[in-house]
C-alpha cells in the first residue's frame, strides 16, 4: 500500500514538473526571461515553488535562461530612451538580475560614445537647474568620472 502511495506522489510530481516545464518554455519562447522573472511569473501562476527552482535549474544548465544574455539585452533596448546609468542598473536589479551582474552588463553595454550622449541628454534638461552642483548630480545618477570631465569641458 504505502509504495503505490509514493509512486502516485511520485508521479504527480513528474506531472507538475512537466507542466510547470511547459508553461516555462511558453514564456521563454515569447521573450527572453531572468530567472527571477521567469520564477515569479510561474509561481503567479499557480506552479509549485519546488517544481519552480527544479525547472529554472535545468533550463539554466541548458543555456535557455542565462541572467546574463537577459541584462545585455535589455540593457540594448533600453540605453538610448533612458536617462542615466542609475536607472540603467535600476531597473535591471528590479527584474532580479543581482546588482553585480547587472553593473558588469551595463559596463559592457555602456561605451564611451553612448555614455556621453547620454549624459548630454540628461544635463541639457538638468544643468541651469542645477547650477554649480550638476557635476555632482551627474556623479550620483552614475555618470563615469571621465564622462562628466568630458562633457563639462566642451560646454565651456
Amino acid at each position: 500500500m504505502d509504495g503505490r502511495v509514493l509512486e502516485d506522489a511520485s508521479n504527480s510530481q513528474n506531472a507538475n514538473s512537466q507542466s510547470t516545464e511547459k508553461i516555462a518554455l511558453r514564456l521563454i519562447a515569447r521573450a527572453e526571461q531572468c530567472s527571477a522573472g521567469l520564477s515569479r511569473k510561474l509561481e503567479m501562476r499557480g506552479c509549485d515553488p519546488a517544481c519552480v527552482e527544479e525547472v529554472i535549474s535545468r533550463l539554466t544548465e541548458q543555456g535557455l535562461i542565462n541572467d546574463e544574455r537577459y541584462a545585455r539585452l535589455w540593457l540594448q533596448t533600453r540605453v538610448r530612451l533612458t536617462r542615466t546609468p542609475k536607472r540603467l542598473l535600476a531597473g535591471l536589479v528590479s527584474k532580479g538580475i543581482p546588482r553585480n551582474e547587472a553593473q558588469t552588463a551595463l559596463d559592457t553595454i555602456l561605451d564611451e560614445e553612448t555614455e556621453l550622449a547620454m549624459l548630454n541628454r540628461f544635463a541639457k534638461k538638468h544643468k541651469e537647474k542645477a547650477g554649480d552642483n550638476i557635476k555632482y548630480l551627474l556623479k550620483n545618477e552614475g555618470f563615469s568620472n571621465q564622462a562628466i570631465s568630458s562633457s563639462i569641458s566642451s560646454w565651456k
